[in-house]
């Protein structure tokens, strides 16, 4: 068997995971680039002028599979104001009421189909978080990169930003364990499901989430 990440040996994938979930996603990428076009360009003008010269996307630096870098894409939802000592503001002074709005729709996720286009990402998969993160996970943590990141996932699907980041990992290497057509239709229907109901947008007491500082165990 192949080894994974820190060595660790990796099952056999299936057929699904081989072949069938990139082309499949491949092709729901652009199907769905095609008909949110519209909507894509009004979001995008809308935030030019709500975020105050700061710009309509937000572009930074991701590990994903096996740790790889890229460029994420995303709709920016907030400004770049900073205090006297040039420092950004908090995120809650920050988020606009449109970049709110897009965030709690999940519209803000909608970029990242041009990362699944390019192979970066997949459209279900363990969320792609910060660079730094990386030397804080612990071993079973890591797990979550030996699959594509995801626009959603199984963790997106059972809390969002509402679960402890020890419950978002737990979830997120569980999906890399069970990874199959059932498992991503599943995800599929319970991400739509959220998105109506708005549930998980952010941390209870933060404006989105308290970052990662590698104390908890998974």
């Amino acid at each position: 068997m192949a080894r994974g990440i820190r060595g660790r040996e990796k099952p056999a994938k299936s057929i699904y995971q081989k072949y069938v979930k990139r082309a499949l996603g491949f092709g729901v990428a652009l199907v769905a680039l095609i008909c949110f076009a519209p909507l894509l360009l009004v979001v995008t003008i809308w935030l030019h002028f709500a975020n105050k010269g700061a710009g309509a996307f937000f572009i930074q630096e991701r590990p994903g599979k096996d740790c790889k870098i890229f460029k994420i894409i995303k709709f920016k939802t907030m400004t770049d104001e900073r205090d006297e000592d040039g420092k950004l503001l908090p995120d809650a002074q920050r988020l606009t009421s449109v970049g709110r709005f897009v965030r709690s729709t999940s519209i803000d996720e909608l970029p990242q189909l041009i990362n699944v286009l390019k192979g970066d990402m997949a459209i279900i998969g363990p969320r792609p978080l910060l660079v730094d993160y990386l030397p804080r996970y612990s071993q079973e943590q890591i797990r979550r990169h030996e699959v594509r990141p995801g626009i959603t996932g199984w963790a997106q699907c059972h809390g969002r930003n509402s679960l402890s980041w020890s419950e978002k990992f737990k979830l997120d290497v569980w999906y890399v364990d069970h990874l199959s057509f059932i498992t991503d239709l599943k995800v599929i229907t319970m991400t739509i499901k959220s998105v109506f109901m708005r549930d998980g947008i952010s941390e209870k007491g933060q404006a989105t989430m308290r970052d990662f500082d590698g104390t908890e165990e998974s």
